[in-house]
């Protein structure tokens, strides 16, 4: 006996079509929600970064304002008002430069393209090929 009637009863090449479609298709799927995953959880991460240079620039200016009259004043009583105000601004400049690249840092760190599902649709397309009809 031959190897071909050995095997179970052929499938018709509609079915074989109609099964790689519709498993194509389920795959896809997948592949779609884990892009969306991954996709998430990166832009959760840049978002923080965001917040992080917001809330730098918030604290930046607040401190600036309201810290930097008091410090000044307080200097003035010891030195001439224009040098203490300029030595209060740059106090502050270097902290709202220090908090700025921690930001950057942290931005630089986030990657929005999904290399799990890169690596998934490589090994998928790898598959397909190595499939015989």
């Amino acid at each position: 006996m031959s190897e071909i009637d050995a095997r179970a009863p052929e499938t018709s090449l509609g079915e074989l079509f109609g099964n790689l479609s519709s498993d194509m298709s389920a795959l896809m799927r997948d592949e779609i929600n884990l892009a969306k995953v991954e996709l998430k959880d990166e832009i959760r991460d840049a978002g923080k970064a965001g917040g992080m240079f917001g809330a730098a620039a918030l604290a930046g200016y607040m401190t600036v304002v309201l810290l930097s009259f008091a410090a000044a004043w307080g200097l003035a009583e010891v030195m001439a008002a224009g040098w203490a105000f300029l030595i209060v601004a740059v106090v502050w400049g270097i902290a709202g430069a220090v908090l700025y690249l921690q930001g950057r840092d942290r931005l630089k760190q986030v990657d929005l393209k999904p290399q799990q599902t890169v690596q998934t649709l490589k090994e998928d397309m790898q598959w397909a090929k190595n499939q015989k009809p």
